[in-house]
C-alpha cells in the first residue's frame, strides 16, 4: 500500500513538472512571436528598399511602424484581457497576427507592407502583454520575477538568433519567404494556446470596471513606482542601441559585423541577469533584488561615464565592456520592478502590464532616436554614457522617493485582498 502511495505522489509530481514545462513554453512562445517576427525582417531592409524602388529610410517604417503597433496593442490588449478573460483576447490577437503576416507575404506595394507590418505587430504583441498577466495569475508575488526572467532568458536565445535565421530565409528564398515562416510561426503559437492554455484570469466581482482598475493603480505609488523603475530601466537599453552602431562604426572605424559582434555581448549579459535573477528571486524579496540590480547599474553606468570623460573608451572594449555590467544588472532591475508593478492590484494585472509595456515602447522609439543623435552628433562617447547614467539614477530615484517601504506594499495588498472578499471594492 505504502508503494502504491509512493507511484502515485512520484506520478503526481511528474505531471505537475510536464505541465509546468508546457506553461513555461507557452509564455515564451506567446512572449517572444512578435519580437522575433520584428529583428527577422531587419536584414531585408536593404533588398525591400531596392524591390520596391524606394530609400531605405521608407524601409526602416517596417520596423518603426512596427514597434507603434507593439506599444499600441499593449495599452489595449492589456485591459481587454482584464474584463474578457486571457484565453479569447489572446487566440484574438494571434489570429489578427496570422492574417497580417499573411497580408506582409502578399504585398505589392511598400505602403501595403508597412500597414500589414502595423497590424502584424498590433495581433502579436497581445501574447507579450498577456503573458505578464498570466505569470501574474499563476504565481505568487515572490516568484513572478524568478518566472519573467526565466521567459525573458529563452526568449532572448531565440531573438538573438531570429536577425540570423531572417537573412537566411531572405538569402535563400526571397524575403517574401520570411513573412510565410512568420505566418507559419503565428499559426502554431496559436493553436498550441488553444489546445493548452486554460483560462487563468480570476473571477472580477461585478462592480469591477476598467475605470476602477485604471484609478486604483494611477493612484498607489507602489504601482507608480514600480512602474517608472521598470520603464525607465528600459530606456537604458534603447538609448544605448539608438546610438551604439554611429560610435563604433562611424567614430571608432570598425566594420557593421564587429559592431553586431560586441552587440551580442551585451545580450549576452542581460540573459545571464536574467538566469542569476531566476536562481536568487526565490530567496530574496523583489525589492532587495531590485537595490542590488539598481547599485550594480549605478556603478556599472558611472565608470562607463567616466571612461567616457577620460577618452579611455575610444575602442570597443572599453565601451562595451562597462555596458555589459549595466545589462547585467538591467535584467534583475526591470524583472522584479515589473513584478512589482503587477503585483499592486492582481485582478488589474492585464491593464498594469500593458500600461507599463506601452510607456516602454512608447518611449523606447523617442530615445532611440536621441540615442542616435547623441552617437552622430558627437565624436566622443561621453554623451551617451552621460544619458545612461542619467536614466540609471532616475531609476534608483523612484525607488527613494515613490515607492512605499516593503511593509507599506504588503498592506495595501491585503487591505485591497480584504475588501474584495468582503464585497466592498
Amino acid at each position: 500500500m505504502h508503494g502504491v502511495v509512493g507511484r502515485s505522489a512520484a506520478l503526481t509530481d511528474s505531471e505537475s513538472s510536464a505541465k509546468t514545462r508546457i506553461m513555461l513554453l507557452l509564455l515564451v512562445a506567446m512572449t517572444g512571436v512578435a519580437p522575433i517576427s520584428l529583428y527577422m525582417l531587419v536584414p531585408a531592409l536593404p533588398v525591400l528598399a531596392k524591390t520596391f524602388d524606394s530609400n531605405v529610410s521608407i524601409a526602416q517604417m517596417t520596423v518603426s511602424l512596427y514597434m507603434v503597433g507593439i506599444a499600441c496593442s499593449q495599452i489595449l490588449m492589456g485591459p481587454l484581457s482584464d474584463r474578457f478573460g486571457r484565453r479569447p483576447v489572446l487566440l484574438a490577437g494571434l489570429g489578427l497576427m496570422v492574417v497580417a503576416s499573411a497580408a506582409c507575404s502578399f504585398a505589392e506595394t511598400l505602403p501595403q507592407l508597412i500597414a500589414a507590418r502595423f497590424f502584424q505587430a498590433f495581433g502579436g504583441a497581445s501574447g507579450m502583454v498577456i503573458s505578464r498577466a498570466i505569470i501574474r495569475d499563476l504565481y505568487s508575488r515572490e516568484r513572478i520575477s524568478s518566472m519573467i526572467s526565466l521567459v525573458i532568458g529563452v526568449m532572448m536565445i531565440a531573438q538573438m538568433l531570429s536577425p540570423l535565421a531572417g537573412g537566411l530565409i531572405e538569402n535563400s528564398f526571397g524575403w517574401r519567404a520570411i513573412f510565410y515562416a512568420t505566418t507559419a510561426m503565428s499559426l502554431v503559437v496559436a493553436a498550441a494556446i488553444a489546445l493548452a492554455l486554460p483560462e487563468t484570469r480570476r473571477e472580477r466581482l461585478a462592480s469591477a470596471s476598467f475605470r476602477r482598475d485604471v484609478g486604483g493603480l494611477l493612484t498607489s505609488r507602489a504601482f507608480i513606482g514600480y512602474m517608472l523603475c521598470q520603464v525607465l530601466a528600459s530606456q537604458i537599453i534603447f538609448t544605448f542601441a539608438g546610438g551604439a552602431p554611429y560610435i563604433v562604426i562611424t567614430h571608432m572605424g570598425r566594420t557593421g559585423a564587429e559592431y553586431g559582434a560586441w552587440f551580442a555581448l551585451i545580450g549576452f549579459a542581460y540573459l545571464v541577469g536574467n538566469l542569476f535573477c531566476v536562481r536568487f528571486a526565490p530567496r530574496h524579496s523583489l525589492e532587495r533584488l531590485i537595490w542590488f540590480g539598481l547599485a550594480l547599474q549605478l556603478a556599472g553606468s558611472l565608470l562607463n561615464l567616466v571612461c567616457g570623460l577620460t577618452g579611455i573608451n575610444q575602442a570597443p572594449a572599453w565601451l562595451f565592456g562597462t555596458q555589459m555590467i549595466v545589462m547585467f544588472a538591467n535584467a534583475f532591475v526591470m524583472s522584479n520592478s515589473a513584478a512589482g508593478a503587477i503585483s499592486v492590484r492582481p485582478e488589474a494585472a492585464g491593464t498594469a502590464s500593458g500600461a507599463m509595456g506601452f510607456l516602454q515602447m512608447g518611449l523606447g522609439s523617442f530615445l532611440s532616436q536621441f540615442g542616435a543623435y547623441l552617437g552622430g552628433h558627437f565624436t566622443t562617447p561621453a554623451p551617451l554614457n552621460a544619458a545612461v547614467f542619467a536614466l540609471s539614477l532616475a531609476c534608483a530615484s523612484t525607488m527613494v522617493f515613490i515607492i512605499p517601504r516593503r511593509n507599506v506594499v504588503v498592506s495595501e495588498e491585503l487591505i485591497e485582498q480584504a475588501e474584495e472578499e468582503s464585497g466592498i471594492v
